[in-house]
């Protein structure tokens, strides 16, 4: 299973979808990451008590963002979907961000916002204007918490729409082609 992981598409062909693969379910303290080179999931970090992931979170295959690291995606779904597990998305956002370790350059880590197209209680969603404020900034402050407990700041620089993350998306398509960024 990891090595076709490895070797998804970020489009389904058929049908044209999105796909994210899950590394971390919602509710969970504990981040997992795809190792690429190893082709297995591993354990990344463990949460403070308290803190837990507000909603599946993952990447889309076959990309490469500014990081090196495959696009990250955070998928709003009705129950939490299992670590590995490919779920067909559609993107409604992006909260287009920068992070730096310590006191070091800053470095653009946008995060797309997703619906699963099997969702049912987020079926109406297509914009992130379709979401409240209050709950794209919880969202917000969990990446700020989060990379706060590593020792790096993170900003949120703009919230976007589809079309933003469509470009988001097709950037990191390229960067992955043209051998840009990667990490193993």
């Amino acid at each position: 299973m990891s090595a076709a992981i490895a070797s998804l598409s970020t489009y389904d062909e058929n049908s044209g979808d999105l796909l994210c693969v899950i590394e971390t379910p919602k509710g969970s303290r504990n981040k997992y990451s795809f190792n690429e080179k190893l082709r297995v999931f591993e354990l990344k970090k463990t949460l403070p008590r308290g803190m837990l992931f507000p909603y599946d979170f993952g990447f889309i295959p076959a990309t490469a963002a500014d990081d090196g690291d495959p696009l990250d995606a955070l998928i709003l779904l009705d129950e939490p979907a299992p670590m590995g597990c490919v779920v067909r998305v559609r993107a409604i956002g992006a909260i287009e961000a920068r992070q730096r370790e310590g006191k070091g350059e800053w470095m653009r880590n946008d995060r797309l916002i997703a619906v699963a197209v099997h969702a049912k209680l987020h079926a109406d969603v297509e914009s992130l204007k379709d979401i409240k404020p209050r709950l794209i900034d919880e969202i917000e402050a969990f990446f700020r918490d989060y990379n706060e407990q590593e020792g790096k700041d993170f900003e949120a620089l703009k919230r976007s729409g589809p079309k933003a993350a469509a470009r988001l998306i097709e950037e990191a398509q390229q960067r992955r082609k043209s051998g840009g960024p990667q990490k193993d």
